[in-house]
Order: C-alpha cells, then structure tokens, then sequence
C-alpha cells in the first residue's frame, strides 16, 4: 500500500514548495547561461546586484513590482472563485481610457492629489466594465471565461490602437499616444524613502502607486478571508455544487468576482501613465497582465506571497536588464527564458514536487510513527 499523502504545515505548503520550485528554475537557468558559454555564478550575482546593489536598482525593481501586484492581485481574486481571468492585460489596457479622460481633462486645474483618486476610480471602473461582459457571458450563457478574456484583451487593444492613432493623439504629432501631461497628473516619486537609508538614486519612477498596491493587497485579503462575500467566493470556487445548495446566487458572486478581478487590473494602469511615462501610449501593459498570472500562482494566490512573488519578477525584470548590459553573450531573449523557466516550475510544473515532500511529512508525522511502533509490537 502507498504510503497516504500528509497535510502539509503552512510554512512548508506556502514557503517551501514554491523556494524548492524557485531554486530548481535558477538552476536550470543557470545551466542555460553555462551553454552559452558565461559563468552562471557570476550572472546571478550580477541578477541580484542589478536589482538590489544600488538605489537606483532598488527603486526600478520596486516600480515594477508594483505593477505585478496590481495584475496578481487580479488574477488571483477571480482564481479563488474558480475563474481564470486572462483577461488582466486587457482590462489593464483599456483602463488607459478612462485615466486619459480623467488627467486630459483635469491636469491643468486640479493638483495630483485630487486627480490621483478620480483617476483610481475610473481605472478601476473600466477595468470592472470591461470584466463584466465575459463574467456575465459566463454566468447567463456559460461561455467560458478563458475564452471570452482572451478575446477581450484583442478587443481592447484594437480599440485603443484606433483612439491613439486617432482621436487621442495630438494633432502635428506622429506618436501614437496622447499628450504629455501636466504638473496637475503627474504622480510624486517615492525615491527619498530609499534615499532615507543612504541610497543614492539618479533618476526612477518608483511612485506613490506602489503604496496603492500595498493598500489593495491588504484590501484583498480582508475580503478573502475577513468577509461573508470572501467567504462565498472561497465556496463557489471550491465547490459550484456546494454554493449552490448553500444558497449562494452563481450569477452574482461570478459577476461580482470578475469586476473586482477588473478593477484591480484597472488600476495597475495607474502604475506606468502617471508615474511613469505621463500619457497613455500604444501598448504600454507590456504584457504585465500576462506575468501577473504566474505572480498568482507563484503566490498561492495570497496576498502576502503576491507581493513577494511580484519583486521576484521585479528583481527578474531589473536585474535582467543589467545582466543583459554587463553579459553580451546574454540577450533579452535568454532573460525571458530565464523568466519562463520561473513561471514553468513556479505554476505548471507547481504541483511536480509536492507528493515527494507530503510523503516525506506523512512518514515522520506522530502517527506514522505510531503505526510503525503497533507493527513492531506486533511482529
């Protein structure tokens, strides 16, 4: 008879197994840099000092970071309804919309920190828009929600390919983007809090974003795990059959999952248009949206483990734009397989591990060893 699979203990269930992935994947990367003929020693050491070794490193980290939160945050709240919302990048996109309208028309007149929230709110109210569509479809005509997401992220970059080569873009002007915004839709830069500690830092776009991102992960985890509605998302998700019985509305909490899902992925736009690049260009998501599925899964869709998860890629993102500088021999396209090989063992390859250290566990556990003393006793 196999020997039954132990629960595991939450430090090892959300600490172990993913540092066990995380290892396994540098590894292999490292035997990836080996091929190419580089020292992956060093390259690490370069990875780690590029990201954290100067002020400027840490700051660019910590903005990229912020915008992985935003998308993992999305991706995982629609996952514990049991939705697959890929949708993220889509939602993020067209939220440029509705930042847009709101510091076009508000940055000559009002200071940052009346613009700031009327652009939160409309980031967030397109993203949730945008999310209602494919939830209702799923809800009412049981269109499935990876489908219909995937669809939507073309939608949304159609659409805003068309305005900012159209309506939005400044007449005279040959870039595809609206004009640069005024003092009145530019974020403040979060760089003297690094500076604090004795860091010097030449210029990043490190911004007060990444204090909203923080704000929202503990938002989310007060509504996962604090509230009725977090509850019964948590139910859905686990069980369809057992929410319905409970009485749980399937169309609602769908619904209402995908929306918040969307808004959260709204306001990850707030991240590069107003702290960073102060107008809304072609395709400035990047595929942020795409990433911030393997934060989620790298996370175990926790808020906690999002936020780290999200300066891993961070430090991936910086880091490997310095290895990239420091090593010709590695190009940005070995950087993303360095990247994949991340997400491959952090979320397809998540699970691979596991019954090896849940075997492991369940033969030292008390009554493993209990069953062990019976059958010597007994022999």
């Amino acid at each position: 008879m196999s020997t039954p699979y132990a629960k595991l203990p939450a430090w090892a269930d959300y600490g172990l197994i993913p540092l066990i992935n995380l290892a396994v994947a540098f590894i292999v990367a490292g035997f990836v840099v080996l091929l190419v003929g580089e020292n992956p020693f060093r390259a690490a050491v370069i990875l780690v000092e590029g990201a954290f070794g100067k002020g400027t490193g840490i700051a660019f980290t910590l903005f990229y970071a912020t915008t992985f939160i935003f998308t993992g945050l999305s991706v995982a709240v629609a996952a514990h309804c049991g939705l697959f919302n890929i949708g993220t990048e889509g939602q993020a996109y067209i939220a440029g919309l509705g930042i847009a309208i709101i510091c076009l028309s508000f940055d000559s007149v009002l200071p940052w920190w009346l613009t700031f929230p009327m652009a939160i709110v409309a980031s967030a109210l397109v993203g949730a828009l945008w999310a209602l569509i494919p939830a209702y479809l799923q809800a009412k005509r049981g269109s499935h929600i990876v489908i219909t997401t995937i669809m939507f992220n073309f939608i949304a970059a159609s659409i805003m390919v068309y305005l900012l080569v159209g309506p939005l873009k400044p007449a005279g002007s040959q870039a595809p983007q609206t004009r640069n915004f005024l003092a009145g839709a530019e974020l403040p830069k979060l760089n003297w809090i690094i500076e604090l500690f004795g860091a010097k830092i030449r210029s990043a776009p490190l911004n007060v974003t990444f204090l909203l991102a923080l704000l929202m992960a503990f938002l989310v985890w007060l509504l996962i795990w604090r509230t009725k509605l977090g509850y019964e998302m948590r139910t859905y998700g686990h069980s369809p059959k057992a929410a319905r019985y409970a009485g749980i509305s399937e169309t609602r909490i769908i619904i209402t999952a995908m929306m918040i899902s969307g808004a959260l992925a709204g306001m990850m736009a707030l991240n590069p248009v107003m702290g960073d690049q102060h107008n809304v260009a072609i395709d400035f998501v990047s595929g942020a949206g795409f990433v911030g599925i393997a934060v989620a899964l790298m996370g175990r869709l926790h808020p906690v483990g999002i936020v780290l998860a999200a300066v891993l890629f961070g430090m991936l993102y910086q880091g490997g734009a310095e290895l990239a500088f420091e090593m010709p021999a590695i190009s940005r396209d070995m950087i993303v397989i360095i990247q994949g090989l991340v997400i491959l063992f952090a979320g397809a390859l998540e699970h691979m591990f596991r019954p090896y250290i849940q075997a492991l566990f369940a033969s030292f556990s008390p009554r493993s060893v209990g069953m062990e003393a019976v059958k010597g006793k007994g022999a």
